[in-house]
């Protein structure tokens, strides 16, 4: 498959598929209506981009992983706290420091995802493995 082709859909749900006696992992991916399914083939690798799942404002413990702060030995509050933040030297906080923030939210390309199965008669496109976004949203899957 060297043609570049870049085809639109949306997702539609994450679930498991039989092939013979394998159990497979998929997301079903239901394309846009005059998509030219002709392109895909089972067992091509196709890159697949979307918008990631939006988190808010989110605390260090969930966007960074940090750890927190000890339960015990006087500590009262700062638990899921993200610790010191620099030396006293610099006098300002470090530009790129990892801190809370707005998490999620942005343009996501996964690459080489297989394609288990493709069904032109109800347009959806079985992947394995997860794509970004949630249900229903946009994705565009580009070789």
């Amino acid at each position: 498959m060297n043609t570049m082709f870049k085809l639109i859909g949306t997702k539609s749900n994450m679930t498991q598929i039989w092939k013979g006696d394998i159990m497979v992992p998929v997301t079903i991916l239901k394309m846009a209506e005059g998509s030219d399914l002709s392109v895909l083939t089972e067992n091509a690798l196709v890159n697949v981009a979307g918008i990631t799942k939006g988190h808010g404002f989110a605390g260090v413990v969930k966007r960074h992983d940090f750890h927190g702060g000890p339960k015990t030995h006087g500590q009262k509050n700062r638990f899921r706290a993200p610790g010191s933040i620099g030396n006293t030297a610099a006098q300002r906080v470090i530009p790129g420091l990892r801190m809370a923030g707005h998490m999620g939210v942005i343009r996501v390309t996964i690459k080489n995802l297989k394609v288990v199965e493709v069904k032109p008669e109800s347009r959806e496109v079985y992947l394995r493995g997860a794509v970004p976004g949630p249900k229903k949203g946009r994705i565009e899957i580009s070789a």
